[in-house]
């Protein structure tokens, strides 16, 4: 995949803010891995952009935001160098860190927080007329769990070994680009359809608009254990009045997060964190997925790997911890 990059170049930083020697001729490349077009990453990336670019005559940054096939992705391509930031999920960010899950005996050390962003809920949406209310109804159902490389699909590895289901209780496994969902899910080619996504979601209001269906509820013993022993994992519901459904429904979740690698450059870690932390209101209007940030929130909820020192030291300038 042609990698889309963005230049930045450091011409001036608040000196008690970032105690490094800077030339305006310095320039270091950098992009943020998002998700695909149709998803709710890709538009926060640029959102997150859009708030850096504001300041460019001032911080010298120059931001873009790059398409990726998710979480998964992201994080290999941070490891790789291919990536310098990525938006990921918390439980992928985790399991990178500490060499779980599709990690496994190749654990990224280098792995570093920047932010957290918002919260990000699975969310299985079936046909209306269909016998699937709850999690156990899933058994031996076709079901859209997000293609390889997302973290989507990493989430739904951990749901499915948290179950136990085992031969015919298994899911049949379906991977679906998100804009092929829709289609697939009226027709009757998948009988459910799992993302895992901030709300409000245009693809929810998109599958809404194709076809009757109805929410399912993702809760339970096997939920119940995963979010205790995962500090990854929150529960949350999927509010009535987005999407003008009679009862909220209940299921669990992660966070998005913003991260990258100890190997990036501290001064341009640190401008981007001081800009998207002193400019709250105008990124919270950006996203409606992002309305609901707090700085609180930002510096801790989700962020398994340890903060990037340029991070860091701008939570400690502006006195968040």
């Amino acid at each position: 995949m042609r990698r889309v990059v963005l230049a930045i170049a450091i011409v001036t930083v608040a000196t008690a803010l970032l105690p490094f020697p800077v030339r305006a001729t310095n320039e270091v490349f950098a992009s943020i891995g998002t998700g695909e077009l149709s998803g709710i990453y890709y538009p926060v990336g640029k959102a997150i952009c859009d708030i850096v670019n504001q300041h460019l005559g001032t911080d010298g940054v120059r931001c873009s935001a790059e398409t990726t096939p998710g979480s998964v992705y992201n994080i290999e391509a941070l490891q790789s160098g291919e990536l310098e930031f990525a938006v990921v999920q918390s439980d992928v960010q985790y399991y990178a860190y500490t060499g779980e899950g599709p990690w496994i005996g190749r654990a990224f050390r280098s792995l570093r927080s920047v932010v957290s962003l918002y919260p990000e809920l699975v969310t299985v949406i079936v046909r209306a007329n269909s016998q699937i209310h709850n999690l156990a109804d899933l058994a031996g159902r076709r079901v859209n769990v997000g293609s390889e490389g997302s973290g989507t699909r990493a989430t739904w590895d951990a749901i499915e070994a948290a179950v136990g289901w085992r031969d015919a209780k298994r899911v049949h496994p379906v991977a679906l680009r998100a804009d092929a969902t829709t289609s697939a899910l009226c027709s009757g080619e998948i009988d459910a359809n799992l993302m895992i996504i901030g709300h409000p979601s245009p693809l929810v209001t998109a599958q809404q608009a194709a076809c009757p269906v109805n929410f399912v509820a993702i809760n339970g013993s096997a939920v119940d254990k995963l979010v205790h022993d995962h500090q990854y994992y929150q529960y949350g519901t999927i509010g009535g009045g987005a999407y003008g459904i009679a009862a909220e429904v209940p299921t669990f979740g992660v966070r998005a997060t913003l991260v990258t690698s100890a190997s990036v450059d501290a001064r341009v870690v640190a401008v981007c964190t001081k800009e998207l932390l002193t400019h709250l209101g105008e990124l919270r209007a950006l996203h409606p997925a992002l309305a609901g940030l707090t700085a609180g929130e930002m510096i801790k909820d989700g962020l398994t790997a340890p903060p990037h020192p340029g991070a860091a030291q701008v939570y400690k300038e502006l006195e968040l911890r």
